[in-house]
């Protein structure tokens, strides 16, 4: 399916550590045709350069590598090790750096009419408004479930106890660090991954999507 050119379509997707929500947002990607952006990456790639190059000061470091970043060349690197997920944990709270990050993520959504964000402020911080999101959603999934998953995704190089531990302590962070904490927003469609498989997930966004390309535009929103 792919939206004609003069459309704009933004999604937020937002939600808990390994709660699904970057496997949903490629999936309905693909399905509708849009740029995909994972903050997430940003994040992880930049804790990627500071644990490389461990530089004196790194706003003034961060700032720079960020300023003409090609967002596809980190989407072909290995970012989710344990010690990089340990590593931005902590560097995701800081005010300066959820800044510089914001700054991209909006270059690139001023640059795309048809995008889906992910990430944990997609919603509530970056496509709030200027612009504001068409559809949200917020993503969760049982920690033993979303333990596991990430388990495997190490190829169970991490003990699973460990895991589990890092993805409570990253999630508890997220909602309650002071600047931009994880939220779902009022309006946000809940995604509960647990208990949905991935067919049954992208059937009930793409639901959500539709009602909204309906309303804005009537029945004819799909032909390019």
């Amino acid at each position: 399916m792919s939206l004609n050119n003069s459309l704009s379509l933004r999604i937020a997707c937002d939600g808990e550590s390994s709660s699904g929500k970057s496997t949903a947002a490629k999936l309905i990607s693909k399905k509708y045709n849009l740029f995909c952006m994972h903050s997430g990456l940003l994040f992880r790639y930049a804790s990627y350069l500071i644990i490389e190059h461990k530089p004196k000061k790194i706003i003034p470091f961060l700032r720079k590598k960020f300023k003409n970043l090609n967002y596809k060349k980190i989407t072909y690197l290995n970012l989710h090790s344990q010690k990089i997920s340990n590593h931005v944990a902590t560097l995701a709270k800081q005010k300066k750096v959820r800044e510089i990050m914001r700054i991209f993520q909006k270059k690139i959504i001023k640059q795309r009419h048809q995008i889906c964000c992910e990430g944990r402020d997609q919603a509530s911080v970056i496509l709030r408004k200027n612009p504001r999101y068409d559809v949200a959603f917020y993503f969760r999934c049982n920690l033993d479930v979303a333990s596991l998953r990430r388990w495997i995704d190490l190829k169970k190089k991490v003990p699973l106890i460990e895991v589990k531990k890092s993805l409570r302590t990253r999630t508890l962070l997220d909602k309650k660090r002071r600047h931009n904490p994880l939220k779902k927003m009022a309006d946000a469609v809940l995604i509960q991954t647990d208990i949905l498989s991935k067919k049954a997930m992208v059937t009930k966004m793409s639901k959500e999507i539709d009602k909204k390309l309906i309303l804005k535009y009537g029945r004819n929103f799909k032909a390019r």
